[in-house]
């Protein structure tokens, strides 16, 4: 929930008129300069300095959660980081648990517009469950800090009765995206039958024990793993006699 005043803003004073015994040109009001944007426009600059913003402090967020754990990132702790006032938070999200929601969203958009550009439907269902197996291993690659402040969110975010906030039923539908992969597979005859379900939670619980398997031992070959990962899912759903590519 927003304040109502911006705390980044600034408000202007009105000028006075002349006295009646000035000479007629000075009894004119100054014009002001006109603006040479239009509201629409100024709107949409307005918005794209709001967005920057709380991307910002998500940013920071992350990196606070990241470094200090999920308990101990205080709004202050995370305004210090960001370099801005603990207010400016409280006017772009309405408490903590706002922002972590965003803080994830914006993680998963991430990691999604870098997978998106690597898939390509042409492809077939095979190959398409590779690329997604590999990209999503490439992108945290670079990502490591998203990657353990995830783990703590997950861990220890809880909702108002006591429930983890993220788990099974927040995949849901992630695992109607892997579903339809499966069953285009299927319908194509690259892939054998078997329960869709089954291997859309199987698929993506494989993954998340990578990371935090990668997380627990740093040392080892992230992009390596991903590639194995591939090869078992692509023997465990190819159709028989068939080669995937």
């Amino acid at each position: 929930m927003r304040s109502k005043n911006d705390p980044d803003g600034q408000s202007g004073a009105g000028a006075a008129t002349s006295t009646s015994q000035e000479s007629p040109k000075s009894q004119e009001s100054p014009k002001l300069p006109e603006s040479q944007e239009s509201p629409e426009s100024q709107e949409s600059e307005r918005s794209f300095i709001e967005r920057a913003r709380r991307a910002q402090i998500i940013d920071a967020a992350v990196e606070t959660i990241a470094v200090r754990g999920f308990a101990k990132a205080s709004l202050a702790q995370i305004a210090e980081r960001a370099g801005i006032s603990k207010g400016v938070i409280s006017y772009h999200f309405a408490g903590k648990s706002e922002l972590i929601e965003r803080a994830v969203e914006q993680i998963y958009d991430g990691i999604g517009a870098f997978v998106g550009a690597r898939l390509d439907e042409r492809v077939g269902a095979g190959a398409w469950l590779r690329i997604y197996v590999e990209s999503v291993a490439e992108y945290m690659l670079d990502h490591r800090a998203q990657l353990t402040a995830l783990g703590e969110i997950f861990s220890h975010f809880r909702t108002a009765d006591g429930q983890p906030r993220y788990g099974v039923a927040s995949s849901e539908p992630l695992y109607d995206a892997l579903e339809k992969v499966f069953l285009k597979g299927q319908r194509s005859g690259e892939f054998r039958a078997f329960d869709v379900r089954v291997m859309a939670v199987s698929l993506q619980a494989s993954i998340d024990h990578m990371f935090a398997y990668w997380s627990a031992h740093p040392e080892s070959d992230l992009t390596a793993y991903a590639g194995e990962l591939a090869d078992t899912f692509e023997h465990a759903t190819r159709a028989d006699g068939r080669t995937c590519a």
